[in-house]
């Protein structure tokens, strides 16, 4: 168990398998793509290990895993945005104590932000129609910085937009991408254990903590902040 190096002040917490289980609304999205396109469908846990890295990465790793020849990836964008645009939020859920977990963070005076690697349009419209839109200060998509998660820059600039040092904003996901990108901005990291993290168990990425809910968030906190010798200041 880490500790924290300073109390928090702002937490930025991911979206697909953190915040809302999408894995369905991506399935069915890519079946109308991969139909358009004459390919064979793929079995929803093969998607799963694919998200994450945004729609391009999830388009091109789809069309690779079908064998469809890459040429086909301008096509296919369109079709797939013109398909997810329409399942949006449709077939996927909000986790359980998700509702729990942000209204503990705000009752400890965060300012919280949402930064996911999908199209700000789709992030925006998701927390819309899942109630969730009014939870955040700000909202950055994949397409708002020059690079996406793992890289730091989302994390740096969502950071000088809610006006807290790195040090002091907990990242909260569900991948390595999250970590990854965390551990170079100088965020503390939280990952949930139900997501998706590529397929792969994400107890095994290096993080400050793990929850399996995120209405466990201010137990783990409060452990974090004593770890530090923290007063109640940031605690929730």
């Amino acid at each position: 168990m880490a500790k924290l190096s300073m109390p928090l002040q702002a937490a930025i917490i991911d979206l697909d398998g953190t915040l809302v289980d999408t894995l369905a609304d991506f399935h069915m999205a890519l079946a109308r793509m991969l139909d358009g396109l004459g390919q064979p469908a793929v079995a929803q846990d093969v998607v799963a290990g694919f998200i994450g890295k945004g729609s391009e990465h999830l388009i091109r790793s789809v069309l690779a895993h079908v064998g469809a020849p890459a040429q086909l990836y301008e096509r296919a964008w369109a079709v797939y945005q013109d398909a997810y645009r329409q399942l949006n939020g449709r077939h996927s859920q909000v986790y359980p104590g998700v509702a729990e977990g942000i209204a503990q963070l705000r009752a400890a005076g965060l300012k919280l932000a949402c930064l996911t690697n999908k199209p700000s349009e789709f992030a925006r419209q998701l927390l819309r129609l899942k109630g969730l839109d009014r939870e955040f200060d700000v909202v950055f998509g994949g397409d708002a910085f020059a690079r996406r998660k793992p890289d730091p820059l989302p994390l740096l600039k969502t950071c000088e937009a809610l006006a807290v040092p790195p040090a002091a904003t907990l990242m909260i996901g569900d991948s390595s991408n999250d970590a990854a990108a965390a551990r170079a901005a100088g965020c503390p990291v939280v990952l949930v254990s139900y997501g998706y993290n590529h397929g792969q168990p994400v107890r095994a990425v290096d993080a400050d903590g793990h929850v399996d809910s995120l209405a466990d968030i201010t137990a783990l906190l409060v452990t974090l902040l004593a770890a530090r010798g923290a007063g109640p200041a940031g605690c929730p």
